[in-house]
C-alpha cells in the first residue's frame, strides 16, 4: 500500500502564498504521475495541476502563472507552490499519486486526506 501525507494549508489573506507538500510512503516499486486537485464547497473536485515522472507540467487555466508544481523523484515528494492567491482558491486541497506499489501490479490511483486551503478578502 501507498500512504500519502500532506502538509501546508492554512489560512492566507488574498495576494498571499502557501505552499502544500505531499510525501508517499509504503511499499512502492514506481510513481508515474503526481498531482494535486481541489475540492470547494458545492462544487466537482478538480485537477488542479499535475507533473509527471519526466517533469513536464500542467495547469487548469486559472492558476497558471500563480502555481507552481514540482517533485523529487528520489523523495517521493510532490509540492505546489501558490503564490497570489485568490479567494476563489479557496478549497480542500488533494494530493494524488499514480503508483505501482509492486511490479505485479498496475498503476492505481492513491490520494491524501485532504489540506484546507482558505483564502481571504
Amino acid at each position: 500500500q501507498v500512504q500519502l501525507v500532506e502538509s501546508g494549508g492554512g489560512l492566507v489573506q488574498a495576494g498571499g502564498s502557501l505552499r502544500l507538500s505531499c510525501a508517499a510512503s509504503g511499499s512502492i516499486f514506481s510513481i508515474n504521475a503526481m498531482g494535486w486537485y481541489r475540492q470547494a464547497p458545492g462544487k466537482q473536485r478538480e485537477l488542479v495541476a499535475s507533473i509527471t515522472i519526466a517533469g513536464s507540467t500542467s495547469y487548469v487555466d486559472s492558476v497558471k502563472g500563480r502555481f507552481t508544481i514540482s517533485r523529487d523523484n528520489a523523495k517521493n515528494t510532490v509540492t505546489l507552490q501558490m503564490n497570489s492567491l485568490k479567494p476563489e482558491d479557496t478549497a480542500v486541497y488533494y494530493c494524488n499519486v499514480r503508483a505501482r506499489p509492486t511490479p505485479s501490479i498496475l498503476n492505481y490511483d492513491y490520494w491524501g486526506q485532504g489540506t484546507q486551503v482558505t483564502v481571504s478578502s
